[in-house]
């Protein structure tokens, strides 16, 4: 496989969730996750990331069509492959459609969509989408059956999970880690030579980006909580500014 990927720029989507979560602590009108994607977009974003949650924790009905009317880069909508939310896409129509596993009693996504053992309804699902224009993308670990599988749906773009990777170097499970990081190689590699676009995110960092952001098959990092968190340091421009120098640093 060519290796040609590496000169290409990689794209920084920004999940603006958990401004709504902020947002939702008081029940207030802010701060509104319009203005930070707006600021994201500003700062430099290829793309903005929000998670429509089967209980609205954080963002909201509102909160979509609001940003499908005022942003100008492409909208990555992420959801639950349930007929309630892909109503709501069918409606709004963004730019991308993120198929995420969701449990209500979970903090965060835990881990990837089980694309091999929901084929045939999956199949069906991504259909309408597709043919209303979404870029159809399946959240997945970097399983070899997952990829395959991902492949035969009809789906665009895998994004692969790399909470798995970001925990174990949360933890200083060094050699752990960096065999995480091999399998994540292996795995786009593999989903990149079946055709899928790659993409990759979920618990990136400063410290953990760089090795993920250097994997030729990556096209699109999406990065919200840490960017969210480190914004109330620094500020969000910034702290995006330098999430985007660390991409493409590990990029050049």
């Amino acid at each position: 496989m060519s290796r040609s990927h590496t000169t290409s720029r990689l794209r920084l989507g920004v999940n603006v969730d958990h401004v709504a979560t902020l947002r939702n602590a008081r029940g207030s009108a802010y701060p509104d996750p319009v203005r930070a994607a707006l600021l994201a977009q500003d700062a430099g974003a290829d793309g903005i990331t929000a998670h429509l949650r089967e209980d609205r924790r954080h963002i909201r009905d509102a909160d979509i069509e609001n940003l499908m009317a005022a942003i100008a880069v492409p909208l990555n909508f992420e959801m639950a492959a349930t007929a309630e939310m892909q109503a709501i896409a069918l409606r709004h129509r963004p730019h991308a459609v993120c198929l995420v596993p969701e449990k209500r009693e979970e903090r965060t996504t835990e881990g990837g969509l089980d694309v091999a053992g929901d084929e045939s309804r999956l199949a069906g699902f991504i259909a309408p989408l597709r043919a209303a224009g979404a870029r159809v993308s399946l959240f997945i670990g970097h399983d070899t059956a997952q990829i395959e599988a991902a492949a035969r749906v009809g789906a665009a773009v895998v994004e692969l999970h790399t909470g798995t990777y970001c925990d174990l170097h949360a933890e200083g499970r060094i050699a752990e880690r960096d065999d995480e990081l091999r399998l994540l190689m292996l795995g786009a590699a593999y989903a990149h030579s079946l055709g899928l676009e790659v993409h990759a995110g979920h618990g990136l960092t400063f410290d953990t980006v760089g090795p993920i952001a250097a994997i030729p098959e990556v096209m699109e990092l999406n990065i919200g909580h840490f960017l969210i968190s480190e914004a109330v340091f620094m500020g969000l421009g910034p702290a995006i500014a330098e999430m985007r120098r660390l991409m493409d640093a590990a990029r050049a």
